[in-house]
Formats: structure tokens, sequence, C-alpha cells
């Protein structure tokens, strides 16, 4: 049985496709249910869903950066997205982004069937892929198997590139603007809708930098942009950029900028 999860702010349309859809006809069952992107998460990290229903407008969720995230964190997933929002560029990049369909409210019960038999026929194919032998009675390797399930993994591989780098884009603007706060690698993860392990692998893989290199280097370039002003403080400077404690800051200047920030001071 496949597992479902519907998440919509929307309580009579949660209960609507619960009870309505006939799940048993594409061997699929209702795994759970939530109302808010934060309680749709925590749903889906749980139970592991091979199919979500959800909307992209609710409460405690930026629609595109979910579907990002689940994508890159769980590639297999199929997502639906049933939403009344009707703007065509933004469904253009849930679709990049790899979202299986994308339907607008309300959306007919043969629409919403399409899409099922559309994400149970790719979940099938995938098992195939899995269990299928690659090779014929005489040990020959079965070519149209092999050249179709390379598509599939190329098309996915696109999809996930694309979620991975929407959601390392993202991650590194959000450490942009927020770096001056008490920073932790979860604040940053629960903004892009993925585990903490999953976007230290990512910003890692991207940049080649840790989460701890990336905050610090934000820090340092809004410190050097500080200390052109004469008025400030080395110490008033080191607090503006998010460090309570200026030996830190002044080790981290020195390794980062190959001088001390009064050196950097004096030489521009």
């Amino acid at each position: 049985m496949y597992k479902v999860a519907i998440i919509d702010d929307e309580p009579l349309i949660v209960e609507g496709l619960s009870k309505t859809m006939a799940w048993e006809k594409w061997d699929c069952q209702v795994a759970g249910y939530a109302y808010d992107g934060r309680e749709g998460m925590e749903l889906i990290r749980s139970k592991r869903p091979d199919i979500i229903i959800t909307d992209i407008n609710m409460p405690e969720m930026d629609g595109l950066k979910m579907i990002a995230g689940l994508k890159s964190e769980f590639p297999d997933m199929q997502l639906i997205i049933l939403t009344g929002y009707r703007e065509f560029e933004y469904a253009r990049r849930a679709i990049e982004l790899g979202v299986s369909r994308f339907l607008l409210k309300p959306s007919k019960m043969n629409e919403l069937e399409e899409a099922m038999e559309a994400v149970t026929k790719r979940l099938e194919q995938a098992d195939t892929f899995v269990d299928a032998s690659s090779y014929d009675g005489n040990g020959v390797r079965e070519n149209d198997m092999e050249k179709q399930e390379d598509s599939s993994k190329d098309a996915e591989e696109t999809e996930n590139n694309e979620a991975n780098s929407f959601i390392v884009k993202n991650a590194l603007e959000y450490i942009r603007e927020n770096s001056q706060e008490k920073l932790r690698l979860t604040d940053v993860a629960d903004q892009v809708y993925v585990s903490q392990w999953h976007l230290s692998k990512l910003l890692n893989k991207h940049t080649g930098k840790t989460f701890s290199d990336i905050l610090n280097g934000a820090r340092m370039d809004k410190s050097k942009e500080l200390l052109k002003d004469p008025s400030l403080r080395i110490c008033d400077v080191a607090e503006m950029v998010g460090f309570q404690d200026l030996a830190h800051f002044s080790r981290v200047f020195k390794k980062m900028e190959g001088m001390s920030a009064n050196e950097y001071r004096n030489t521009h």
C-alpha cells in the first residue's frame, strides 16, 4: 500500500479528500493529514508518505521552499499541489522543482483521479526498476529497460538538482540577512524545510564550506563595511555583526582576513 499525506488549511478539503477518494483503487491509504506547513513537515518526517497532496498557500509555510525541501530530502515522494493560487510563473517554478501535478481549486474529481493515476504509475515504475532483473534469460542486458531507467533517473536528477540549488540559494540568503542574530543551523533548516543534517550536506556540497564558515563569512562582510565608520569602536562592530565576545570576533577576523580588524581599518 502506498501512503498518502494530505496537507491543507481548509478542514473541509482535508475531510473531503480523505473520505471521498477511492484510495484502494490505486492501492493507497491515507497515513495522516495536517493543517499548516510546520505540522505538515512533522507529519511527513514521521510517516514518510509516498504521495503528498498539499496546498502551497497556508499559514506557517512558503510553498516553493517546502516543495524544494521535500524533493531534495525525499526525492522519491510524489507531490500533487492542490491550490487556489493561480500565478502561472509560480506553477512553472513548482513543476521545475519536481511537482508531479499542479491542480487549481476547485478541482474536478476526474482531475484528482488522473493525478493519482499518474503518480502511482510513477511509483510502480520505480518499484519495477528496483525489482526487475537487468538481464534476459540468455544473460544479455535488456536495453529497453536500461534506457527507460536511465531516462527516468536523469529526469529525477534534474528535478533534484533544481530543488537542491533552490534550497542552497534561499539558505545563503537567509544567513546573509540574519547573520547578526544568534543563528543556528537548525534555524536556517526550518526556513528551507529540510533537516539540519540534510542542509549541512547541501551547503558543503554546493559551497565547499561548513555552516559556521558561511555564517562567519557573512559577518565578516558586514564588519568590513562597518569598520569604514571611524565613529564605531571595534567592540561595537563585533556586537553589531553578531559576536558577543570581542576576543572571538578578533580571532575569526584575523583568520579569515589575514590581519586584525584594527589593521584592516587603518589599511582601508
